[in-house]
């Protein structure tokens, strides 16, 4: 097992200190904030952790201010509601006495039901395409600053773009069709429980989401530019799935206005089965926009 995911299976390993209430840390890599999908898996297998028998088939969240990585979080878990079929919990994220984060979770028995979903885009399989250190040496020293300092980090999650043309010189000022297509999976293999891969799924859920927002605008995460923080944050399960096997995360934003950009991804299996919808909005502010306090 590699380190990067022994160190996130690690901080997804939930201390428990009383009933409902629990303990996760961040890991401790020099970040100014918490990554935003470490709180949302955290908060996922918090409100798990309560409920028996049923599986989490959407959650709904809401970031509300930046969290510490100096610190634990502790994470607080209302029993809302055990019915026949469903099961609802609501998780709160809190540090230094303020809630950081609000997080609320269905759970259903399984059942049977008739079924369709969406075709996965043709494009090419990850297999057939450079991986970060090949496209390290293809770009070389003429890949962005921002963009290489990103790649070079160790990381528990691997991914392969199908375009990897907006990392090249010259791409910020670009305006492009606000939408792109990444291929993830856990660096490493996952344990074969299926709570290990929902929470993995929700962390990297968060990952180059928002910054489909920028493409439109010819700009990125990682230009400088502006200032960007998910605000909320949704997921859809539908279907059994492994976090250590290739997903196309395929991504779109439909709309930016009023300093929010607003982005929806789906999931699929490397062989095509559309397991999991994402949607978020979040805060695409110019930098020299930023009003002294929010």
């Amino acid at each position: 097992m590699s380190d990067p995911i022994a160190e996130l299976l690690s901080i997804l390993d939930l201390e428990q200190i009383e009933d409902n209430i629990f303990r996760g840390r961040s890991p401790q890599v020099g970040w100014q904030r918490v990554f935003g999908g470490l709180v949302i898996s955290q908060a996922l297998v918090a409100a798990s952790r309560t409920v028996k028998g049923r599986n989490p088939h959407s959650l709904h969240c809401y970031f509300l201010l930046p969290g510490d990585p100096s610190v634990p979080i502790v994470y607080e878990v209302e029993r809302v509601r055990d019915g026949r079929s469903f099961t609802t919990r609501r998780c709160v994220a809190v540090q230094h006495g303020r809630t950081i984060f609000v997080l609320s979770a269905s759970f259903q028995i399984d059942e049977v039901g008739p079924e369709h979903s969406l075709t996965m885009p043709d494009v090419p399989k990850p297999e057939a395409l450079p991986g970060i250190e090949q496209l390290k040496r293809a770009l070389g020293d003429q890949m962005p600053d921002g963009v290489r300092r990103y790649l070079d980090r160790e990381r528990p999650i691997e991914f392969r773009p199908v375009d990897a043309s907006r990392y090249a010189p010259g791409a910020v000022g670009t305006a492009r069709r606000p939408s792109q297509q990444i291929w993830m999976r856990a660096s490493g293999a996952l344990p074969d429980d299926p709570a290990t891969h929902r929470a993995v799924l929700a962390y990297l859920s968060d990952m180059t989401l928002l910054d489909t927002a920028l493409v439109a605008h010819g700009k990125s995460v990682f230009d400088g530019s502006s200032q960007v923080a998910s605000l909320d944050h949704a997921i859809w399960f539908h279907r059994p799935f492994r976090a250590d096997e290739w997903m196309l995360y395929d991504q779109e934003s439909p709309n930016a206005g009023g300093a929010r950009g607003l982005t929806r991804g789906s999931l699929f299996t490397a062989d095509g089965h559309l397991i999991a919808s994402v949607m978020q909005e979040g805060l695409i502010r110019p930098k020299t926009n930023i009003p002294s306090t929010d």
